[in-house]
């Protein structure tokens, strides 16, 4: 065999190699991004960009207390009158403070350590789905929003094929596999759905009448500092709203 020959035999021979190494690194790509979920924002949350978040750093306080006479509901039985009333000074539908003064009176009866309030919940319910009114849904008398909130897929949940599918459901936004975990029933419907965050927050010994305790609560509902300090300044406008609302 000439030198030419043999020089055209190992470009040939390079070229095949080089060619079988490229086909390899594509099935690898391409079987990767198969396997890895689709990027996309895990939450629905557009009402939040209305909040401003507060100047608070982590830890270092808690937002205004809800403990006043009238402003705390106080019996399950007179809920519906201390929603009405909150309602005309927080704007908040009245539908909606009954599920959070419910999660406030059920976790304060197993859980009173845990000191939540239902301002707490309602910055919740705002940051999360403008308390059931996300997408111009209302909430009718059985809690239930008119149109369903769901979130956008998260990429943090795998599904079939390796692709993401879960979504966050409800006005509070619980991913499937947390609601299995805290929560019953139907997570659209809003009094499940405040008094699963209620059990949720209140996990852990959580004591929320402290700042530290309180920043831990809400940083493990959604670990971003600034959906903790947007759920502060709604919590806080709540409760400094009623603190003059008497009984």
């Amino acid at each position: 065999m000439t030198g030419n020959a043999r020089r055209r035999t190992l470009a040939f021979r390079f070229a095949g190699l080089l060619a079988v190494l490229v086909l390899a690194a594509g099935w690898v790509l391409l079987a990767s991004r198969l396997t890895q979920p689709l990027k996309s924002s895990t939450t629905t949350r557009v009402p939040p960009m209305q909040v401003s978040a507060a100047s608070v750093a982590p830890g270092s306080a808690t937002p205004a207390s809800a403990d006043s006479a009238g402003t705390r509901p106080s019996t399950l039985a007179g809920l519906a009158g201390w929603a009405h009333r909150v309602a005309r000074v927080t704007g908040v539908p009245a539908r909606a403070l009954e599920a959070y003064g419910n999660g406030e009176l059920r976790i304060r009866a197993t859980r009173p350590d845990c000191r939540l309030s239902w301002a707490t919940l309602a910055g919740l319910g705002r940051i999360e789905s403008d308390h059931g009114q996300y997408g111009g849904a209302k909430l009718g008398s059985d809690g239930r929003p008119t149109v369903p909130i769901v979130g956008t897929p998260s990429p943090g949940a795998l599904g079939s094929q390796g692709r993401t599918h879960a979504r966050a459901l409800g006005p509070m936004q619980f991913m499937p596999g947390t609601w299995s975990h805290w929560g019953t029933g139907d997570p659209q419907q809003i009094d499940n759905a405040a008094l699963a965050a209620a059990r949720y927050l209140c996990a852990g010994g959580h004591d929320l009448s402290t700042a530290a305790g309180w920043w831990s609560a809400v940083l493990s509902y959604d670990d971003s500092v600034e959906f903790a300090r947007k759920v502060f300044t709604a919590a806080d406008r709540y409760a400094r709203a009623t603190a003059n609302l008497g009984g």
